[in-house]
């Protein structure tokens, strides 16, 4: 068994609708599995288990994922796994692999077009079958429940939630794998966000994460590798995950047991940056609450999902952003988050040292 386990690469691909890109993701997963590769000094033949995160309910068909593996490769034979769900969850599983010794390097890729359907209809069928998806409250509809709730009981203001976008675009200026971002010109203000009609009120289009399409890939190696394949490894220290009840309202809106569970879980303690998967401007806010980050962290230096949310890979990307500041010597110790299901209702804490235990 391996005691220590550390991020060694990481890429990802930029975030945008792309018309020559299939719902296999191949198109997508081929050049990033090339870049991380190269950056590592790897081939795939080195990859002791690989495990995939995306949807066949988004790609419209069943095991979906089976076409993804040809990005993979018929040779060597690889070990391989999926789930249905952000690649984070994969990432958790390929970790569990070189903890428990049954590979040495593992890579987690996550990948979704969500441009080739209705977003907001595809991500009803998570909800409760028999008493709300047959109504088809769509994830936009089902988040501005959450945000009127926050806003009606004094959590926040509109103006709270426009300086989170504001702060996010700002930030995706440098960037360039975000979807979105501030104008050249100078930042965007809250002001003129605030100014915007509504698409679900009180949700504006800058407190919705865009429908992009995209891929990530992060490599994680047991302490016997980590330290020849990355100059400076981001160690994992706490991983873990938790759920909430899948139904809306057996649960309270405006806490997130499960991030606050999933982070003591993690062990993670003081953090110096967090790249929160946050697909609405409130629920950055949530978060920020739920998981005790102070105004001392730093908070989606890469503009967060609000600049860029491919599906099944945003949750991945936060990880990999928060291993890569670790890797660039920026920070000591980040934490990367993702979300799942409707309402933050699953959420997931990686935490990320530049020192291993």
């Amino acid at each position: 068994m391996s005691a220590d386990v550390a991020v060694v690469g990481f890429a990802q691909s930029p975030v945008r609708v792309r018309e020559d890109a299939t719902t296999s993701g191949v198109e997508m997963l081929v050049p990033i599995f090339a870049e991380v590769f190269r950056a590592c000094g790897l081939t795939k033949s080195d990859i002791g288990f690989w495990c995939s995160g995306s949807s066949d309910y988004l790609a419209g068909r069943a095991f979906s994922f089976v076409s993804a593996v040809d990005a993979i490769g018929a040779v060597p034979p690889a070990m391989e796994s999926h789930v249905e769900m952000d690649a984070a969850w994969a990432l958790y599983e390929a970790w569990a692999k070189v903890l428990t010794g049954e590979a040495e390097i593992a890579l987690a890729y996550g990948f979704g077009k969500s441009s080739g359907a209705e977003l907001r209809r595809v991500l009803a069928l998570q909800l409760d079958p028999y008493l709300v998806a047959p109504l088809w409250p769509d994830s936009v509809s089902v988040a501005a429940l959450q945000a009127r709730l926050g806003l009606e009981a004094g959590r926040w203001t509109e103006k709270d939630m426009a300086e989170v976008a504001a702060r996010s675009r700002a930030a995706a200026r440098s960037n360039p794998d975000a979807q979105v971002s501030g104008p050249v010109s100078g930042p965007v203000t809250a002001a003129e966000l605030l100014a915007r009609p509504y698409v679900a009120e009180p949700l504006r289009v800058h407190d919705c994460a865009p429908v992009g399409d995209g891929a990530a890939a992060v490599i994680i190696a047991s302490a016997a590798r980590a330290r020849e394949l990355c100059a400076r490894p981001a160690w994992i220290s706490g991983f873990a995950h938790q759920v909430d009840s899948g139904s809306l309202g057996a649960r309270d809106l405006l806490a997130v047991p499960s991030a606050t569970g999933a982070a003591s879980a993690a062990g993670a303690g003081p953090v110096e940056l967090a790249e929160l998967h946050a697909p609405f401007s409130h629920q950055e806010l949530l978060l920020r609450e739920a998981l005790g980050l102070g105004e001392e962290v730093t908070v989606n230096p890469s503009g967060g999902a609000l600049c860029g949310n491919p599906m099944f890979a945003a949750g991945l990307a936060r990880i990999g952003l928060a291993a890569r500041a670790v890797m660039s010597g920026r920070v000591s110790r980040a934490l990367g988050h993702a979300t799942s299901g409707p309402a933050l209702q699953q959420n997931l804490v990686c935490v990320l040292s530049g020192e291993a235990s």
